[in-house]
């Protein structure tokens, strides 16, 4: 669900050019599902082929990642494993949320309501395992590497941030910072117009920086703290306790340094509560070093054009991005700009 930290962190708006000659580790299952709720029909059905196959997420893997590597950033993708036991009730709940949106969606294209159909179309999102196969295949195609967690995808960029095998690590959910990311950026696959729900209204999104130094500084917490703060307000693994939010939460880990002082106070209990906290602080990763490959162009275009029927013109397009990042020398820094 991502935990809603917006309103407390520091962050800074950025071009992606700035970006160039960084390695950045993107949250997979983030990202996928980005690209099939994002990449649909007008009336909200996904892109299909001609056999009726979804294709939204390849077509999001090739033409928006084309974007990045165009601007010499250096992408590597990261996968959940199996999620904690904890986490089986959000799963559960996201589920049958799924299920009342496609009730909703089909009642919205049987009454001719497109608007409304898109946006329950959005929520039925669903991300199959042979989706997840196939992104992984395509993105050995384009030379761009991939790993799977043992567990939480999050957990895994923090820990390659960790291991200084990439710069930053890239989701929409804040999700990573708790797992311990130091440098995070947010919109990195989403810059550009964007249309506001349910209105004839565009706004840019540009790709943004957490800067956790300085929001540590400027709420007077840590890392431990932050933690407490969002297990209050509820997170992947726990409900959390109504009517707390994150100012709300903040100020009760101020005064109290801790969520049981926190908890006391309000006269509530939360389940797990040491579990759930070494989930974030000790969560389980794998080493992995990146490699970053020239793509295989004719084998790409095989499988895109071949099995999935892309248009052979786009793909070569969107290809030469790819081979030509290769070559070229922008190697700017974010002290640059």
């Amino acid at each position: 669900m991502g935990i809603q930290l917006s309103s407390l962190l520091e962050t800074r708006k950025i071009k992606v050019e700035e970006l160039s000659g960084q390695r950045i580790a993107i949250d997979g299952y983030n990202v996928l599902y980005q690209f099939l709720t994002s990449i649909r029909q007008a009336d909200g059905s996904l892109l299909t082929d001609s056999e009726g196959r979804v294709t939204s997420h390849l077509s999001g893997i090739l033409f928006r990642f084309s974007k990045l590597v165009e601007n010499g950033i250096r992408i590597c993708v990261v996968f959940d494993g199996k999620p904690p036991k904890l986490k089986m009730n959000l799963l559960e709940e996201r589920r049958q949320r799924k299920i009342k949106a496609q009730i909703e969606w089909e009642a919205a294209i049987e009454a001719g309501d497109r608007e409304t159909a898109r946006t329950k179309a959005q929520q039925t999102t669903r991300l199959e395992s042979h989706m997840i196969d196939d992104s992984k295949k395509l993105l050995d195609l384009l030379g761009i590497p991939w790993v799977e967690a043992p567990s939480e995808g999050e957990a895994q960029v923090a820990s390659l941030l960790e291991q200084g095998m990439v710069d930053y690590g890239a989701s929409q959910d804040f999700d990573t910072v708790l797992f311990g990311a130091s440098k995070f950026i947010r919109n990195l696959t989403l810059s550009g117009r964007r249309k506001l729900p349910k209105q004839q209204k565009w706004v840019e999104v540009s790709p943004e920086i957490v800067d956790l130094e300085t929001s540590f500084q400027k709420l007077e917490i840590n890392r431990e703290q932050l933690i407490d703060v969002a297990i209050l307000m509820g997170t992947d693994f726990n409900p959390g306790i109504d009517g707390i939010g994150p100012k709300r939460g903040l100020k009760l880990i101020q005064e109290f340094g801790k969520a049981e002082g926190a908890l006391e106070k309000l006269g509530k209990e939360i389940d797990n509560l040491d579990e759930i906290r070494t989930l974030f602080l000790d969560h389980p990763s794998v080493d992995f070093t990146p490699e970053w490959r020239t793509p295989n162009v004719e084998s790409t275009i095989k499988y895109l054009c071949n099995d999935y029927s892309f248009n052979k013109g786009r793909v070569e397009k969107a290809l030469e991005k790819y081979v030509e990042s290769k070559t070229k020398a922008r190697q700017f820094t974010l002290g640059d700009f």
